[in-house]
């Protein structure tokens, strides 16, 4: 009986083992990057009173590995001019609530990995990020 339980103890440690290995090889292999814009984007959107509404952002763009980086340099200002005329169609209520922030960042998203596609044959941004988000 005590060989049987040292087996299976032995057995579930070398699994354990395994997993914690396996994560650290996936770990490895997914080398996330950023891109950031220089400078902020800033752009109007539709406002519902007299005064224009304008709003400004800081941009990244997360890819998965470094060597990505230099194929979203040379595309940045066409990533920038998307961003902007997608920030531009927006109305005030959108570009003021939460849910509407988060809808806008993942329609540029989208925006961007098709316009990515277009160009290099892949969609490398894996996330957006807006660490600056500020409307007037």
């Amino acid at each position: 009986m005590q060989k049987l339980l040292s087996t299976v103890l032995c057995v579930l440690w070398m699994s354990v083992s395994f997993n914690v290995f396996a994560a650290d090889e996936e770990a490895v292999v997914d080398e996330y990057a950023y891109f950031g814009f220089e400078p902020d984007i800033i752009t109007n959107y539709i406002s519902d009173g007299k005064k224009p509404g304008f709003v400004r952002i800081t941009m990244e763009i997360m890819v998965k590995s470094a060597e990505h980086i230099e194929i979203i340099e040379h595309h940045a200002p066409l990533i920038r001019a998307t961003v902007v005329e997608i920030l531009g169609e927006q109305t005030e209520a959108k570009i003021k609530s939460a849910a509407g922030k988060f809808e806008i960042r993942e329609q540029c998203l989208t925006a961007i990995n098709e316009l990515l596609k277009d160009e290099t044959g892949k969609a490398l941004a894996v996330r957006l990020l807006f660490t600056k988000y500020i409307y007037h």
